[in-house]
């Protein structure tokens, strides 16, 4: 079914609002699969606040200007499904990471961060990317060591001192 004008400028500002506010993007082709298979893959990206959709590639090409997506648009050809993470960054990446696990005909065409063009075999590493409680959790794990050590370094010394008096005293009892 044909669009008319003012569903084709709807679309388009849809999804140049979503990319606007978007983290990462991801373009996979999705010939092959079926209807059942791309409802799983759609119910799984809204269930990680992943913004997916199925859009002409002339439509896609004018939401993405002006945005940090703009590097895509030479490679949106052939039919495609945009993936765009809302939350965090590697989101859509390990949606799709896991869904091409289980079904294989997914091929991942285009991966975007940051006004970066990366290629596909670089989903991987952007789906290894923490979340934003992972990396806080990291950081604090960081911070904390320096301050442990100090504390047990400083515990060592009385301690020490424990162990001898405890030694001498066994030392004297034995005799």
């Amino acid at each position: 079914m044909a669009l008319n004008l003012t569903e084709k400028q709807a679309i388009v500002a849809e999804v140049a609002d979503v990319a606007a506010k978007a983290h990462s993007a991801i373009a996979a082709e999705y010939r092959g699969l079926s209807v059942s298979q791309m409802d799983k893959l759609r119910a799984e990206a809204r269930k990680n606040n992943v913004y997916l959709r199925v859009v002409k590639n002339t439509l896609v090409r004018r939401a993405v200007e002006g945005t940090d997506f703009e590097c895509m648009k030479d490679g949106l050809t052939g039919p495609l499904v945009m993936a765009f993470s809302m939350g965090d960054p590697g989101a859509a990446a390990r949606i799709i990471k896991d869904f091409v696990k289980a079904n294989p005909k997914l091929e991942v065409k285009l991966v975007s961060i940051s006004g970066r063009l990366l290629s596909a075999s670089d989903l991987d590493t952007l789906a290894k990317m923490p979340t934003y409680e992972q990396a806080v959790s990291m950081l604090m794990s960081v911070m904390k060591a320096p301050v442990q050590k100090l504390a047990q370094t400083l515990n060592e010394v009385p301690g020490k001192l424990v162990r001898t008096l405890a030694a001498v005293r066994d030392a004297k009892q034995a005799a």
